[in-house]
């Protein structure tokens, strides 16, 4: 069926919208694509449907080509499958709760891990039923605290998420891989480029994980690679750890004087005045800083937690977030931000800005969680035999040569600092480089998590319950749109890939003569019965630079103008990506226009 602009249903607008960010939030909108419902919340229009369901096609044929079979679930769901995994809480704020009239629980799904191990629980028993792979494409929802940048982080989005069951880990690797080749295949038919890179299961849990990156500037994720190939999130980078040194020959400890000094700057100017050294200046990579982090637990519990790292170092609290639930014996998400005034005063140990571990003071607060109170982790950096200036828990004082493992102990290591440029990578493949990319998919190894908390089991070969194992498989499709209209645009407009576009040409009029119509209406109807999706500019009253515009707003990758040219037997086909236009014969029109689509 010929699209009609005269009778579809769409406005552009020439203003970017007052809270759009990025460009693909501004584009989308201008053309017609979507609309804002509420903050993070957008309809879809005609157009944007079409590209969604191109999307969606391409998602599905690579999932049913490895054997996926697809399935629906609901979007409101009951609590009780979410409260036997944990989720119901670990979730926290993020998760959407309401209640029924009668009082009982539901939630949007944030994802459906719960309902697909309940399914395959409720109709397979054998192994002989596995392996199986089971995926949706439906809707998913998030209490985003700062949705942001239109579709690419929105509080309702459109989600393809797959699982697997099989009766043992070596069938998970087998599916994992399976959804990994997939993926690739569908990032390279829509075009986009695409890096896996190592990640963190976070709520998700499990063990094997890897994020799908399109690399660009307006990204949320930033994520390292180095020449030699590693590559990783950085909340999943692991820091190259220094070897223990022997303190055996290292002086005593000594506290000195060091007014006016809250931050690292004044301490190290001040360092040099008071206790200069032999072999150079004292740097900020010599202090030992302590920074206080608040973690809001998915319980609603604050707690407050000390972090150790060198003074040259800055702390990253989404490396800090994605680390932390294992020292704090939890699952779930954990919520991470500094440490207030208020906190500080419940704790008036933690005197500020000259705060250490513990150093045989009788005012120590940090050292072991057993005897201090508060947990104190550190940058895997600080190891046993490094020595440090660093705060002596008193106002305008400081403590030189305190060495770690004979001075003060910890409670453990996190990855908590930011990744430099220049870090060496674990892998020893050289140095890091760091860019911004948008996940636009994330594989996981679950493992027996989800069975486990659901009593997932299977008969063996032998006829003993066994366990079965899964792995989680998601791809963002509403967020493939952003990231698509994200690259493919210039000042005018959008520029979709032909393979998702909504049309194949976009065909106007421009002037008001009944033959340009007619012959309009020829061109048009001689493409759709080939089959050709067709884009008509069929507005009488509308002038040529406005039918210009709209037709390069609205992003179709050939444009067909039927105009003055007629008179000479012309009609000139644009390419929208390139700019270069052709005058093709009248006659030769249609095929050429067949042809150019089909390649």
């Amino acid at each position: 069926m010929v699209l009609r602009l005269s009778t579809m249903f769409l406005r552009t607008l020439r203003e970017d919208p007052v809270d759009a960010e990025v460009a693909s939030h501004k584009l989308l909108v201008r053309a017609g694509y979507i609309r804002r419902a509420a903050p993070g919340i957008y309809s879809w229009l005609p157009l944007g449907l079409r590209v969604l369901a191109k999307v969606e096609a391409i998602v599905r044929e690579e999932m049913n080509a490895i054997g996926g079979q697809e399935v629906h679930f609901p979007a409101l769901l009951p609590r009780e499958p979410y409260e036997a995994t944990g989720r119901w809480t670990e979730y926290g704020d993020a998760l959407f709760r309401l209640q029924d009239r009668k009082g009982a629980d539901y939630l949007l799904a944030p994802t459906h891990e719960e309902m697909f191990t309940l399914l395959v629980k409720d109709l397979y028993n054998s192994y002989k039923d596995l392996p199986v792979y089971l995926y949706q494409i439906q809707n998913k929802y998030r209490d985003e605290a700062r949705p942001r940048a239109g579709l690419l982080r929105g509080r309702e989005f459109i989600m393809k998420d797959s699982y697997s069951f099989d009766i043992d880990d070596a069938g998970l690797d087998t599916a994992y891989a399976k959804h990994r080749e997939a993926y690739l295949k569908i990032f390279a038919r829509l075009g986009l480029e695409i890096l896996p890179v190592k990640a963190t299961a976070g709520a998700m849990g499990g063990s094997k994980s890897e994020e799908f990156l399109h690399p660009t500037p307006v990204g949320e994720d930033t994520f390292v690679r180095s020449a030699g190939g590693y590559a990783a999130n950085v909340e999943a980078v692991t820091t190259v750890v220094p070897a223990d040194i022997d303190y055996s020959a290292l002086p005593a400890w000594e506290v000195k004087d060091t007014p006016d000094t809250p931050t690292i700057d004044t301490l190290v100017a001040v360092a040099n005045e008071v206790a200069p050294r032999d072999g150079g200046e004292w740097t900020a990579a010599d202090t030992l800083k302590n920074v206080v982090i608040a973690a809001k637990l998915p319980t609603g519990e604050r707690r407050l937690v000390a972090i150790g790292l060198p003074g040259d170092r800055a702390v990253d609290l989404k490396r800090v977030e994605a680390n932390i639930a294992g020292h704090l014996d939890i699952g779930g998400e954990v919520e991470i931000e500094a440490a207030t005034e208020e906190d500080l005063k419940k704790n008036p140990a933690l005197v500020k800005g000259y705060m250490g571990p513990g150093n045989g003071l009788d005012h120590a607060v940090l050292g072991t969680e057993a005897t201090s109170g508060v947990l104190y982790l550190v940058d895997p950096r600080v190891v046993s035999g490094t020595s440090w200036i660093t705060g002596a828990n008193e106002y305008g004082r400081h403590v030189f040569g305190l060495v770690a493992g004979r001075d003060f102990g910890w409670d453990g290591t996190i990855e908590c600092v930011e990744v430099r440029e220049g870090d060496p990578a674990p892998d020893g493949s050289g140095p890091l480089q760091t860019a911004r990319g948008i996940e636009m998919g994330h594989i996981f190894q679950l493992g027996r998590k989800y069975a486990e908390s659901l009593e997932l089991k299977v008969l063996d070969q032998n006829g003993k319950l066994v366990t079965v194992t899964m792995g989680s498989y998601g791809v963002g499709v509403t967020r493939a749109v952003a990231a698509l209209a994200e690259t493919n645009h210039d000042d005018r407009g959008l520029m979709w890939p032909r393979n998702v576009a909504p049309a194949d040409v976009h065909l106007m009029v421009t002037g008001k003569g009944a033959e340009l119509f007619a012959e309009a209406e020829r061109i048009a109807a001689a493409l759709d019965a080939q089959g050709i999706e067709v884009i008509f500019d069929d507005r009488p009253k509308v002038s040529a630079g406005v039918k210009f515009g709209d037709a390069e707003l609205v992003g179709v990758p050939t444009i067909a103008v039927v105009g003055r040219g007629l008179a000479e037997g012309l009609v000139e086909v644009k390419d929208r990506a390139s700019g270069t236009a052709e005058n093709i014969p009248v006659a030769d029109v249609v095929q050429h226009l067949i042809d150019t689509v089909r390649g």
